[in-house]
This record gives C-alpha cells, structure tokens and sequence, in this order.
C-alpha cells in the first residue's frame, strides 16, 4: 500500500538528509502487523545514520526509525484479529519514520490510552536499559555503578533500574543542569565530564573498591578509562558509539575511534575476571524477538506501577524533525524525544 514516509537521501545535516515523500508498505506477513503511526521515536542510531556512521543501514534512499505508536491496522493472520484497533508501542526494524509501519507480532504491546511521549520512551530505550540492567546481566545490591549520557532516554532508566536494584549510582553528564535531574531520579552522585575528570571523581569516591558495572554508549577513549575503574568480576556494556559521530575525518576518525578503545585478547578479560559486553537492540530483535517482550512487558509495568518514572525530551511534529535531530545530535537533551504526524 502506498502511504508517506521520511525518506533518508543522502548523509549530512537534516535539512540535506530527509525528505517527505511518497512510499511503498509491504504486506503483513503470518508474524507482522501494519500499524497507522501515531508518532515515533528518537534514538542516537538515528544520527549515526544520518551521517553515514551506522552500518546496519539499509542502502539509500530507506526510512529509518526504530519505535513507533499507532493503531494496528492489518494483520497478517487472522490468529491474530484481536489486535486490530489496538494501540501499541511497537519496535520496528527500520522503517518507523512512517505513517504506517510493519513490525513483528512479538515486538509490540498494547498500551491503551498511555501518554505517547511517555510510552514512547518503553520501546527500544525502555528494552535496552531493561535489557543490560535486568536481563543480560543483573545489577546486584551494593554494586558500583557508572551511566554514561546518564540524562538520556537510556540513562535516565538505568538509573532507576540500578536504584531498585539497590547499587550506588554515578552519573556522568554534561551539564550540571543536567546532574541535578539525575540526582532527581536517585542518582547518589553525577560528575560533569565536561569540567572535571570523571575517573579521578569516582576513585575519589570510591577508593579501592572499584566499579563493579559500567553502561558506555559513547565509546572510543572512554572504553579505556572505563576499564581502569573496574575491579574484578565487573562488566562494561558497549551499547553505542556517540563518540564517532564527533569525527570530522571520515575514515580516519573511525581509525582513530578503534584506535582509542584498543585491542583485548580473551586470555586477558579472563585473567582480570573483566566482561565487555556489547548491546545491539536491532540484532536482538532479529534473532531473539522473544527477548523484547518479556523486556517490553517488564519495563511497561514497572512503569504502570510508578516504579520508573519517563523524562520527556521534547515532542515535536512532522515539520520539526530537523529541529528535533539536531537537538538530539548536540548532547543538549534529556530524556526521550518523540515527533508526531
């Protein structure tokens, strides 16, 4: 069926990148649903691809967009009819800045009449905190725990995943505006990278222990400094790498990127009793789509229950996507960023 779609054309700032055009949805097959979008979500992948930076991409010109939420309006067999009419908050592989959108029977649930600026903040950021900190590897009481981009959609949850999970929390942020809401969400202490080296604050804080987890979607140099501050039997989660998008070398700077984070042999990671490892929510969804709904599910009712509490970022419509990319893409942000048709 034809309907409307974000096109990304080419790399390069928003007003270059997108195009509202006129776009093809496939069918629904036995396991998908066609949803009528209502809005859609915001991640840091979505900059990445922009600027040419994210290999999972599909060759261009494609629409991106990972999350979504909208009505069912098609399934693809007749098993599933009671979804239809539905609203939902659904995971998308691709193809999310649309106003329709298939995904998968398994990555959507039923949300009723739940805020879509809030609910949207329980797809791929809500799995992927909840994954790392409640699935992959349990936060444990008493642990030492470091959040990067700690004010982000991601961040913000992991804090209040860690805090019931009873850990110490560190926060690293880029603004001290931005480490007061962190302190808000439970946070025991934010450290402003950008005028204090965080390293040295947390071994000031924390002395011999050490950090027994870190959550790193920036990458690069901090991989490094990271494992200096983890003890043994601690894990470092990879789950992006924001650091990238600041290269202005092309190539090189991806050399350069890969440079800083270092080469590890296993013998090593072993002897050290140190974990890395790293979270790709796309490739989740594609092998193991189980995962996300017992992960959407879990998120979802820690939600309902005032558990966890969502940071609204900004909701912005259709015409304002440059606006609402390049807020996202400044660092200025907190919290999950939507935009509406």
């Amino acid at each position: 069926m034809k309907t409307q779609g974000i096109l990304l054309v080419q790399q390069g700032s928003p007003e270059a990148a997108f195009k509202l055009a006129d776009i093809e949805v496939n069918v629904p097959r036995e396991d998908e649903v066609l949803i009528e979008v209502e809005s859609f979500g915001l991640n840091y992948a979505d900059v990445m691809a922009r600027l040419g930076l994210y290999r999972e991409t599909p060759p261009l010109p494609c629409v991106i967009g990972y999350e979504v939420i909208g009505k069912v309006c098609q399934v693809g067999h007749e098993s599933h009819a009671d979804l239809l009419g539905k609203r939902v908050v659904a995971i998308t592989h691709f193809g999310g800045y649309a106003k329709h959108a298939i995904t998968k029977i398994k990555a959507l649930i039923v949300i009723d009449n739940i805020p879509a600026s809030e609910a949207m903040a329980l797809a791929t950021q809500g799995v992927t905190a909840y994954y790392m900190a409640n699935y992959a590897s349990p936060i444990r009481k008493g642990e030492n725990v470091l959040i990067h981009a700690a004010a982000g959609g991601v961040g913000s949850l992991l804090i209040q995943l860690a805090k019931l999970a009873g850990a110490n929390v560190f926060a690293k942020v880029s603004s001290n505006e931005k480490g007061k809401k962190c302190l808000d969400l439970g946070a025991d202490y934010f450290v402003n990278y950008k005028t204090t080296d965080y390293v040295t604050f947390i071994n000031s804080k924390i002395g011999e222990k050490q950090l027994d987890v870190s959550f790193n979607p920036v990458g690069g140099s901090t991989y490094k400094q990271d494992k200096q501050l983890l003890g043994a039997g601690s894990r470092i989660f990879i789950f992006g790498g924001s650091e990238l998008s600041n290269g202005k070398w092309g190539k090189l700077s991806q050399i350069n990127f890969l440079k800083k984070m270092g080469i590890e042999l296993p013998i090593f990671a072993m002897m050290q009793s140190k974990g890395t490892i790293g979270v790709n929510m796309l490739r989740i969804a594609l092998h193991r789509p189980e995962i996300l709904v017992v992960c959407l599910s879990e998120v979802l009712h820690l939600y309902k229950t005032g558990q966890i509490k969502i940071q609204v970022g900004g909701v912005f419509s259709i015409d304002q996507l440059n606006e609402a990319h390049k807020l996202l893409e400044s660092g200025n942000s907190i919290g999950k960023i939507s935009v509406q048709w």
